[in-house]
């Protein structure tokens, strides 16, 4: 069986291809392409820039109320058996406390021992790691943070927008994510 292919678009630059690997992280792949099937990602600015750690897309759930639901989290510090470390050239799942995440990926800068294992990876840069790399190197500008103003967040000084994903899964089906119902949203999410 083929993994899920998704190519990152980016509106100005070349493009990031991710292969994916369900079989690490199958609920988390769900939610990826579920949201990238619903057109979440597209035409969406990078969030938040930390030079030396992540370049994270969205840790507003994209501002799109159907990228709103959270699924547990996929890896070993949550009792699930992902061997994918959350490493520089892997694809990974944002979260939260409590063991749960979202629809939100980014991208690790640089190792950190603080990112593996405690974040679902999901996959791998097979195209485009120069590009990734390359957002380490890039000026940043503070971002305001109403909820917490004692919070630094930075992104990119010039936006890095993404201009849509591209998901190819080779006639395989896959189905909406499992959800974790009555969990509460965080507050970030508006």
């Amino acid at each position: 069986m083929n993994h899920p292919i998704a190519a990152i678009r980016l509106a100005h630059g070349p493009s990031v291809v991710c292969e994916l690997f369900p079989e690490e992280a199958p609920n988390t792949v769900r939610s990826f392409l579920y949201l990238a099937r619903l057109g979440c990602f597209d035409r969406h600015a990078m969030e938040r820039l930390a030079l030396d750690f992540v370049a994270d897309m969205s840790y507003t759930a994209f501002g799109r109320p159907e990228a709103k639901y959270l699924i547990p989290y996929e890896t070993q510090s949550a009792g699930f058996p992902n061997h994918l470390k959350a490493d520089v050239g892997t694809i990974v799942m944002g979260g939260y406390e409590n063991g749960i995440a979202g629809g939100e990926f980014f991208f690790p800068l640089k190792s950190n021992p603080k990112l593996d294992y405690n974040y679902p990876a999901f996959g791998r840069v097979i195209e485009g790691l120069e590009e990734v790399l390359r957002w380490n190197t890039l000026p940043v500008a503070e971002v305001p943070f109403d909820l917490d103003p004692a919070v630094r967040i930075t992104a990119p000084a010039e936006p890095i927008v993404i201009d849509r994903v591209e998901v190819e899964t080779f006639g395989v089906e896959y189905p909406a994510p499992e959800r974790l119902e009555g969990a509460a949203l965080p507050v970030n999410w508006g």
